[in-house]
């Protein structure tokens, strides 16, 4: 069993002494956190989220660091900065990190075979490499797409390693590996097993060891319902207008690809480590933060474990996270020397809004015009339909006002036509919407936080 969480040295106390030395120095500093205030609240409220905690960090200071709402709703305890959360995805690039630290030590290739590691996978006939399972770009089945299988049947219970695996490894792929990008938790599940195989380590004994505890992550751990978390935070999800308890989940199976706690500091103080290359050398952190090539020479928008994109013309590396209760997202502008952290105890939460929301503040960016425009019948009637993306069902239809689109089973917002092919969510209109043709089936791109993501529309 992990131990328990240690507190983070640097805490609310501290932080809010330095506060006002910050704002004394620089007024227009006090305007932008109160916006940032003010956005927090309005995403919360429009949500139903319970509470969230934001950290920003520009030019090499922290400059802001605090928790809206409840932590634990049932105990009305309050959420602040040292509230511990489930990062579900962010994940995905401390176990990038781990496996280029072996890289670095010879005992890992990018381009090794997924079998020189576990001989007896069966890759029905494909050649799946490391650099593969990195990227997303494999096309083994993703267990988070099997549907009821795995959600209904299988997440709640504690499954081994042969168990898990079992869930996904005789299915037929979904493409031939460096086909095509598609999101994978699957992959991420075997960069662990082969994190674990190499090392002779737990892959959470491992990233405590090797990065936790080196980099001073005093309250990162991997996620374990058993030990005793100071500040650790309860998870809900808003059904209908109300919130519940989350449905609950063994941590068996997000692993790798999602099974770390942190807190909004902890991930700025990460983020600093790795910019700073002390997690991994320059090289491999370049390398983490590059785009993936295809096998036509197209490039992706991931890179190892981490998102690569822009966002209103400004470079940003970031990831976001979504588990049962919680959601997340970690965002940096390195032409800027900004970080954003995000952390939020609902399933349904709006970390990735809020995230981008804040960007806009700190780097003086206006919130974006959003047009209503008229979409002809017969181009409504073309995007109508049923997507899928990770097991995610994203509903297209044409109501009495227009088109409308339904996320997992979430109430229904307006399609907004921005002309140029383009729509944007009305409840969420930093996230950009094109639908187009692929190898003959119909999809929907979606852009997100920096991140680039595809839901085919079901046959």
């Amino acid at each position: 069993m992990m131990r328990p969480a240690r507190r983070t040295p640097l805490g609310l106390t501290a932080l809010l002494l330095l506060t006002p030395a910050i704002l004394a120095a620089q007024p227009e500093r006090a305007v932008q956190l109160a916006r940032i205030d003010s956005v927090v609240a309005a995403e919360m409220a429009r949500t139903l989220t319970p509470g969230t905690s934001v950290a920003v960090e520009h030019r090499g200071q922290l400059v802001f660091a605090r928790g809206y709402g409840l932590a634990n709703v049932e105990t009305n305890t309050r959420a602040s900065a040292e509230t511990i959360y489930r990062i579900g995805s962010v994940t995905k690039q401390f176990t990038a990190a781990a496996v280029m630290q072996l890289v670095e030590q010879g005992k890992i290739g990018l381009d090794d075979d997924l079998t020189k590691f576990l001989p007896d996978y069966p890759t029905q006939g494909n050649r799946v490499t490391i650099r593969h399972l990195l990227t997303h770009t494999s096309g083994i089945k993703s267990y988070t797409a099997l549907g009821p299988k795995f959600w209904n049947e299988s997440s709640r219970i504690d499954l081994s390693t042969e168990q898990m695996l079992a869930l996904f490894k005789d299915v037929p792929f979904d493409f031939k590996p460096g086909e095509k990008y598609a999101y994978n938790n699957s992959a991420f599940f075997l960069l662990g097993v082969i994190i674990e195989k190499v090392t002779g380590l737990p892959y959470a004994r491992y990233i405590d060891e090797k990065i936790v505890q080196p980099q001073g992550l005093a309250a990162t751990s991997y996620c374990d319902d058993r030990a005793i978390v100071p500040h650790r935070s309860a998870g809900y999800e808003a059904v209908a207008g109300k919130v519940y308890n989350a449905a609950p989940l063994s941590m068996t199976s997000p692993a790798a690809a999602g099974a770390l706690c942190s807190t909004v500091i902890d991930l700025v103080r990460w983020q600093r480590a790795f910019d700073e290359a002390r997690v991994t050398s320059a090289g491999s952190r370049d390398q983490i933060r590059t785009p993936a090539t295809l096998n036509d020479g197209k490039s992706t928008n991931y890179g190892f474990g981490l998102g690569v994109g822009t966002f209103e013309r400004k470079k940003v590396f970031s990831h976001s996270g979504g588990i049962n209760g919680f959601a997340s997202w970690l965002g940096r502008y390195p032409d800027d020397e900004l970080t954003i952290a995000v952390l939020t105890n609902s399933g349904g939460g709006p970390a990735v809004r809020i995230g981008e929301l804040v960007a806009r503040v700190m780097l003086g960016i206006p919130l974006p015009t959003i047009r209503d425009l008229p979409v002809p019948p017969a181009s409504r009637k073309a995007v109508v339909g049923r997507y899928q993306m990770d097991g995610t069902a994203l509903v297209v239809t044409d109501g009495a006002e227009g088109l409308e689109i339904s996320i997992g089973g979430q109430a229904p917002t307006r399609l907004l036509s921005q002309g140029n092919g383009e729509f944007r969510p009305q409840a969420t209109p930093d996230i950009s919407i094109r639908f187009e043709t692929a190898a003959g089936v119909s999809q929907m791109v979606i852009e997100a936080g920096g991140n680039r993501m595809v839901a085919r529309r079901g046959r």
